[in-house]
C-alpha cells in the first residue's frame, strides 16, 4: 500500500516529468484505436462471449453516455451537447433502445450485469420518466445482480431531494456529485457556479435515503486555484465526508477541446503548483481518515474501493478505479467506449452519425482495436503499476508464459534512472512504486508502453503533473 511522503520533490524532477502522457484507463490507449476495426469485429467479440462458457463468464459492466448539459463548463473535456431543449433526450432514448436491442441480438437476453454507470454530459438532464424508461429497457435486456454497483453522475444544479427518491426507486445505490471546487472565484472562472450549501443539502438528503456510497468529483489545477484555496475546499469536503473522492488533475488541451479555449494558459497553475496542490490534498485527506486508492481516488476505509485496495483486488477501467473484476464493459450511447474479450471499440462521436448507424440497423462502431499478445502482457504490467503500485515478475510469467526480465530487459534498464530518483524499487521479485514515485506513477507506467516507445508525439495527452 502506498503511503504519503514528506520527502520534498525537487524542482528538477518536476521539470523533467512535466510532460504529457496517458492516464491508462486502458492499454493500449484510445488514441491507438483504428478505423479498420469495424462493427463486424465487435459482433464477433459479442458472439464469442455468448458462445463461451457462459456459466464461467464474469458479469458485465455497462456504461451509458448521456451527452446533454444545460450549460457549458469551461474545463470540460467530455463529449457533450449544450442545450436547454429537453425534448432532445426523448429522441436519444429511442436510439439507446435500438443499440440495446442490437446487443441482445448478438449476445442474448439476460447477460448478468454487476456494474452500471450513467455518465455524460449530465445524466440528470433526463427527466424522471425518461430515466425510468431507460432503466426498464436495460432490465428487460440484462439481469442485474443484487448488491451490484449502480451509479449515476449528478450535476447538483439539476436535482432536488424528490429526484433522489426516483433514483433510489430505480435501483441506483451510488451517486457521484460533480463539485470540482467550492471556491466562488474558481467556480466563476470555469463557468460552474453552485453554492456549497446546495451540495451539502443534497448529500444529506442522499444519506437519509440510504444510498450506499456517495462520491464527490474535484479538480485541481484550475484557473484561480492556489494551494491554499484547494486546502480550503478540501476542508469543506472533509466536513461533507463523502465515501469516495475523485481528485483529478485538470488536463488543459484547448486544441482538442473547444470550451477550454476560454481558459488562458497563463491562468493555469504550473507543474510545481499542481504538485503542491496534490501533496497538500493528499495530506489533508489522509489526515481526515481517507485511504489513498491511487492516482486520483480516495475512499473511507470501509468503502468497497478501499477494501479492494487492501485485498489486492483493485482494477482500472474507462471510468477510473473500480472494485469490479477484470470484466467486459458494454458502452452505450454516443462516443462510448466498450471492451469485450480482447477488443476495444468506440461509438460515433456525433449524434448525427450515431443516429445514422442505428437507423440502418447497425452498431455505431467507428473504430476500435483487437489486442495482440504483447498488448495483453503490457496491459497487465501497466495496470498492476497503476492499481497496486507494484508488479510481481512471477505473476506475469505464470499468466503469460514469458520470462519477465528477458521480455522487458530494455524497460528494466530504462527504469534504473527512476530507481536513482527514488521513484521505484527493483529487486529479484518485482517492481515497487515508492511513495514519492506515486506522484509520477503515469511516468513509471509509460516505460512499458510500446506505442510511446515508437512514437514520441505526446501532445495529444494531458500533462502527467
Amino acid at each position: 500500500m502506498i503511503e504519503s511522503t514528506t520527502e520534498p520533490i525537487s524542482e528538477g524532477l518536476i521539470r523533467q516529468y512535466d510532460v504529457s502522457g496517458p492516464r491508462y484507463t486502458s492499454y493500449p490507449t484510445a488514441d491507438r484505436f483504428v478505423e479498420a476495426f469495424t462493427a463486424q469485429d465487435y459482433i464477433q467479440a459479442l458472439e464469442q462471449r455468448r458462445s463461451g462458457a457462459a456459466a464461467l463468464a464474469l458479469p458485465l459492466s455497462i456504461y451509458v453516455h448521456i451527452p446533454f448539459c444545460e450549460s457549458l463548463c469551461y474545463y470540460c473535456a467530455c463529449n457533450k451537447i449544450i442545450t436547454k431543449h429537453h425534448d432532445r433526450a426523448a429522441a436519444y432514448l429511442k436510439y439507446l433502445g435500438r443499440e440495446i436491442d442490437l446487443h441482445t441480438k448478438h449476445m442474448g437476453i439476460g447477460q448478468v450485469v454487476s456494474q452500471l454507470h450513467l455518465g455524460g454530459g449530465s445524466p440528470t438532464f433526463m427527466s424522471d420518466d425518461e430515466l425510468r424508461e431507460l432503466m426498464a429497457m436495460l432490465r428487460r435486456s440484462f439481469t442485474f445482480t443484487p448488491g451490484g454497483e449502480y451509479s449515476i453522475e449528478i450535476d447538483p444544479r439539476t436535482i432536488d431531494p424528490s429526484r433522489l427518491d426516483t433514483l433510489a426507486e430505480l435501483g441506483f445505490n451510488r451517486l457521484s456529485f460533480g463539485v470540482q471546487d467550492f471556491d466562488p472565484a474558481v467556480q466563476k472562472a470555469v463557468h460552474r457556479v453552485q453554492p456549497a450549501e446546495q451540495v451539502f443539502a443534497l448529500v444529506a438528503a442522499a444519506r437519509q435515503r440510504g444510498f450506499e456510497s456517495i462520491n464527490v468529483d474535484l479538480i485541481y489545477g484550475l484557473p484561480e486555484q492556489t494551494t491554499e484555496s484547494v486546502v480550503r475546499t478540501l476542508a469543506q469536503v472533509n466536513e461533507l465526508r463523502p465515501d469516495r473522492i475523485a481528485l483529478y488533475a485538470y488536463a488543459h488541451l484547448p486544441e482538442r477541446f473547444k470550451p477550454q479555449r476560454r481558459i488562458s494558459s497563463v491562468e493555469i497553475p504550473n507543474a510545481a503548483a499542481k504538485v503542491s496542490m496534490l501533496a497538500s490534498s493528499m495530506a489533508s485527506l489522509m489526515a481526515a481518515g481517507y485511504v489513498y486508492i491511487g492516482m486520483d481516488h480516495f475512499a473511507l476505509p470501509n468503502d468497497s474501493l478501499a477494501v479492494a485496495k487492501r485485498q489486492g483486488r483493485l482494477h482500472r477501467n474507462f471510468q477510473g478505479y473500480s472494485t469490479q473484476p477484470d470484466c467486459d464493459m458494454v458502452g452505450l450511447g454516443v462516443s462510448s467506449i466498450g471492451r469485450v474479450g480482447a477488443t476495444y471499440s468506440q461509438n460515433a462521436k456525433t449524434l448525427e452519425e450515431y443516429y445514422d448507424f442505428l437507423d440502418q440497423g447497425q452498431f455505431p462502431i467507428v473504430r476500435g482495436l483487437a489486442l495482440s499478445r504483447d498488448d495483453l502482457v503490457r496491459r497487465a504490467v501497466i495496470m498492476a503499476l497503476m492499481c497496486q503500485g507494484s508488479v510481481s515478475y512471477e505473476s506475469i510469467e505464470l499468466a503469460y508464459l514469458v520470462d519477465f526480465k528477458q521480455y522487458f530487459a530494455k524497460e528494466l534498464e530504462t527504469m534504473h534512472a527512476q530507481v536513482d530518483q527514488g521513484l521505484v524499487e527493483l529487486d529479484s521479485n518485482g517492481i515497487k512504486v515508492t511513495a514519492k514515485g506515486w506522484f509520477f506513477v503515469r511516468a513509471v507506467a509509460m516505460v512499458f508502453d510500446r506505442y510511446l516507445q515508437t512514437d514520441r508525439t505526446r501532445a495529444k495527452f494531458s500533462k502527467i503533473l
